[in-house]
């Protein structure tokens, strides 16, 4: 199913990046750095689908000089010299649509806040038989053009110049209206709030054009009503030690097991009330179903609570509830302590240490 996010960061130069490093990489090409001399040659990147810088106003540059001006633009040692927002990219849609998509995102970014965008839209990461052999449990899906095996994470990059651009391309001065520093110190929404809504709606107008019968929500499990308990970002480094087979290795990661492992004890707790709801619903009295009908309610509860029942051969002549995995009826007492402890059930949710992740 297609699965919402979006998020933004700073290209500091006192981190030791720069807009020109952080162009070339995610367009897949060769920029020297005119300031310093190093020259970024990603040229060898394989998974660059499509790329496109766009001005205010519909107007494009060269990639190599535009960056190389946005450094020299930028004279402090600890300037923000451009912000990046990623997005993911709906895998229902095919490569043209998500193009249009992420295009039509980036242009409207780059007229709303008068600045430079540079988008760059990247494939999904490959699933080796090795990488399942260090890490069995990872998402992966078969692209069904291809025929490989990937993980299904198709987005895009989409660097902003931080400081206003003219239509003619002339650089001026900072856009405060992304630096979140600004919007909090003014209390008003930074770029990431706002941009969170339209970004959902453009991802729901494009996947119902498509035909699809998925939608995206961008609300959080707390806006939601829900009581699912999200996870952490997991960062660079922790999601390579879950593809290498060491997630024990970071704290995120071991964080976002214990996670999982409590949502699914919530759900299971939650599907077992609504089968025992919709058994009591379906009939007053469980030992009416014969053995010649399965019973869905019934089948669906003793393979939640029972699901190690021991196969038998299918018997006729009895009532009661029926073992899915041979269409037989259980016992009577067998279906009382079913029923009593679908009742009763009271599962132990992992206790999870709450901790500010930065």
């Amino acid at each position: 199913m297609a699965m919402y996010h979006l998020s933004a960061k700073a290209i500091r130069r006192k981190d030791g990046r720069s807009a020109t490093a952080a162009a070339a990489y995610r367009a897949g090409e060769k920029i020297v750095d005119e300031r310093t001399g190093v020259a970024h040659d990603y040229t060898r990147k394989r998974d660059v689908l499509g790329t496109a810088l766009l001005m205010p106003g519909g107007s494009t540059e060269d990639r190599s000089d535009f960056w190389n001006r946005v450094e020299k633009h930028h004279r402090r040692g600890d300037a923000v010299t451009a912000r990046e927002v990623e997005i993911s990219l709906p895998h229902e849609l095919d490569n043209e649509q998500r193009q249009a998509l992420a295009l039509q995102f980036a242009r409207e970014l780059s007229d709303r806040y008068s600045v430079a965008v540079d988008v760059a839209l990247h494939a999904p990461r490959s699933v080796s038989d090795r990488d399942l052999e260090k890490n069995p449990g990872q998402h992966w899906v078969i692209d069904p053009d291809t025929g490989q095996r990937h993980n299904g994470n198709w987005h895009a990059h989409i660097l902003m110049t931080a400081c206003h651009v003219e239509r003619d391309g002339t650089l001026g001065k900072k856009c405060v209206e992304i630096d979140p520093i600004h919007c909090q110190r003014h209390k008003i929404p930074n770029m990431t709030d706002k941009e969170r809504q339209r970004w959902c709606d453009l991802q729901n107008a494009a996947l119902e054009q498509a035909r699809a019968a998925v939608s995206v929500d961008h609300r959080s499990f707390k806006d939601r009503g829900s009581d699912q308990v999200p996870t952490v970002h997991l960062g660079g480094y922790a999601a390579r030690m879950r593809r290498e087979g060491t997630p024990e290795l970071s704290e995120n990661a071991t964080l976002n097991k214990q996670i999982t492992a409590a949502n699914q004890e919530v759900t299971l707790l939650r599907v077992s009330s609504s089968l025992l709801r919709m058994l009591n619903s379906t009939s007053s009295n469980v030992t009416s179903c014969k053995s010649e009908l399965i019973c869905v309610p019934c089948m669906l509860l003793s393979s939640v609570l029972m699901p190690s029942v021991r196969p038998r051969r299918k018997r006729s002549g009895r009532s009661g509830l029926v073992d899915q995995k041979c269409a037989r009826p259980l016992a009577v007492s067998t279906q009382k302590q079913l029923l009593m402890r679908a009742s009763s059930e009271s599962l132990s949710i992992p206790k999870i240490s709450h901790r500010t992740v930065v």
